[in-house]
C-alpha cells in the first residue's frame, strides 16, 4: 500500500509511544510501506511540559509544526481525536483521509460531575471510590509523566468543536467508537460530518480501544481505499 505518512495523535495523558508504537500500530502500518508522524500533544510524552494552562491554548496549532506541507492521513484517539477534528475543519487542506476514534456526543456536551473527578485525580486528589477518578490519576503517576504539566492541560479550556466546523471536513472521516464507550453514542458526530462511516467495537470501553483489533483492522482498510 502507498500513500501519504499518517500522523498519530495520543489522547490524554499517554503518549505516541505509549499509543501507537506499543500497540503495533506504527510496525503495522510499516509493514504495508507507510510512514508514521509520531506527535505528542504538550504537555505529554516527549513535548514540552508548562505548568500554566494558559500555555495551552495554542495546543492543537503546535501540531502542525509536526506536519509536512503536503496533506497527511491522520489519526487520532479521545484528546488526539478532538484535537485533530479542529485541525481538520480549521486546516482542511493539510489532511487526506482522518480517523477518529473516543469520541462522540461528548464532543457537544459535558458531564461537569464527571470532569470533577477526572481533574482531581490529575491533580493528585482522587476520590477512592470513583475508579475513573483513580485511572487518571495513576496516568499522572506514569514513568514520564508530569502531573502539573497535565493538571494545566485538562484545566486549560480547548477550542470548541462545533457542526459549523465539522462541516468543514469533507475529507473521508472514519469515526470509530467502542459500544461501552462513555464518549458515545456517535450519533450526533456522525451527523455532523459531511463524509464520514462508523466502526463499532462490540464490547470494548474508552480505555481499551486504541489496542483493539477491530480498530486496527478497520484504520488498515480504510487507509487503503
Amino acid at each position: 500500500m502507498s500513500g501519504p505518512p499518517v500522523a498519530f495523535l495520543h489522547g490524554f495523558g499517554t503518549s505516541f509511544e505509549q499509543t501507537w508504537v506499543h500497540n503495533g500500530w506504527v510496525d503495522l502500518l510499516r509493514d504495508i510501506g507507510r510512514d508514521s508522524i509520531g506527535i505528542d500533544l504538550l504537555g505529554h510524552g516527549t513535548a514540552p511540559k508548562p505548568h500554566d494552562p494558559a500555555e495551552y491554548a495554542d495546543l492543537e496549532e503546535r501540531v502542525l509544526l509536526e506536519l509536512p506541507d503536503e496533506p497527511v492521513d491522520a489519526v487520532g484517539f479521545s484528546l488526539g481525536a478532538r484535537t485533530l477534528l479542529w485541525l481538520a475543519g480549521t486546516y482542511p487542506a493539510r489532511f487526506r483521509r482522518v480517523i477518529v476514534a473516543g469520541v462522540g456526543a461528548n464532543l457537544f456536551g459535558s458531564d461537569p460531575e464527571r470532569g470533577r473527578a477526572i481533574v482531581q485525580g490529575v491533580a493528585g486528589q482522587a476520590d477512592p471510590e470513583n475508579p475513573e477518578s483513580l485511572y487518571f490519576s495513576s496516568l499522572a503517576d506514569a514513568p514520564g509523566a508530569d502531573r502539573k504539566a497535565l493538571h494545566a492541560c485538562i484545566t486549560s479550556p480547548r477550542k470548541p468543536i462545533t457542526r459549523e466546523l465539522l462541516a468543514n471536513i469533507v475529507h473521508p472521516t472514519l469515526v470509530v467508537l467502542g459500544d461501552r464507550d462513555f464518549a458515545g453514542p456517535a450519533d450526533p458526530l456522525l451527523e455532523a460530518l459531511p463524509n464520514a462511516q462508523f466502526k463499532s467495537l462490540r464490547n470494548v470501553d474508552h480505555h481499551a480501544t486504541p489496542k483493539d483489533y477491530g480498530f486496527l483492522d478497520a484504520a488498515l482498510t480504510f487507509l487503503a481505499e
